[in-house]
């Protein structure tokens, strides 16, 4: 599939991301069918197919296609969790068998939501909609991935020199502030990630993480003891034997759930 070479308009070039061989296979073969039908105006091209996040992110990182086709449900890195690694704003047309995911879908600004099984024609419909955002040279709206109300994350993403660690947050024992960073401590590996305390904070379950100072968050588990420092000052201990700032609303946050 290439462009049309009497009217010169480029292709849309589309990335397939599922895990599931037949799921890549039928969206190959709508993106065919419509490239037939719309030669004439462009038309579209694979520009890849991925079988799970971790390809796509890579793949994405190395040539941006115009679109993506999204599986949500998916081992490894779901879907939102993608949109999460991903550096750059990309639509994004989610293809998913479960319909509970449709309102956070939105929330993260796709472009449409098809739900599997799916017609051609509804495929059609939704990559119309990028099409006609293309054409007036709308720019993709920036994926903002939000979590649904009453859960929490389980698991933190971090990009480090090329590559994506996957940390689960029960190994995380504490975050701390750094600027327009998060250090985050787990065992005897230190992770740096982009990100605000804050945000880190509102997604962790309150109940297991505590921000004990303005600068860090301790995960309950690895409390050791609490000590006072000076008056009106304290220090948690971690059995490791890390010493980590207790403020005033910190203390009163911590004996609430001890």
């Amino acid at each position: 599939m290439s462009a049309d070479h009497a009217t010169g308009a480029p292709p849309l070039r589309v990335m397939i991301v599922d895990d599931e061989a037949p799921a890549r296979q039928l969206l190959r073969e709508y993106l065919e069918t419509y490239h037939r039908e719309r030669q004439g105006e462009g038309g579209v091209e694979i520009a890849a197919e991925c079988a799970n996040g971790f390809e796509a992110v890579k793949r994405v990182a190395e040539a941006p296609p115009d679109l993506l086709l999204l599986d949500i449900q998916m081992p490894k890195l779901d879907g939102f969790e993608v949109l999460e690694l991903l550096d750059r704003d990309l639509p994004v047309v989610f293809t998913t068998a479960h319909e509970e995911h449709a309102l956070r879908a939105f929330e993260v600004h796709a472009v449409d939501y098809l739900l599997k099984p799916f017609s051609y024609a509804r495929f059609v419909e939704a990559l119309e909609r990028t099409v006609e955002r293309r054409r007036q040279g709308q720019p993709p709206p920036r994926p903002v991935p939000q979590r649904p109300p009453g859960t929490f994350m389980e698991r933190i993403l971090v990009r480090e020199e090329g590559e994506i660690v996957v940390l689960p947050v029960a190994r995380l024992d504490y975050a701390e502030a750094r600027d327009d960073y998060v250090l985050l401590k787990a065992g005897e590996r230190e992770h740096l990630k982009q990100q605000t305390l804050t945000s880190l904070e509102e997604a962790l379950n309150p109940r297991r993480f505590v921000r004990i100072h303005r600068s860090y968050i301790l995960n309950l588990d690895r409390l050791r003891k609490i000590e006072l420092y000076a008056k009106d000052s304290r220090v948690a201990i971690l059995p490791d034997g890390s010493r980590l700032p207790v403020s005033r609303s910190g203390y009163s946050r911590l004996k609430e759930l001890l």
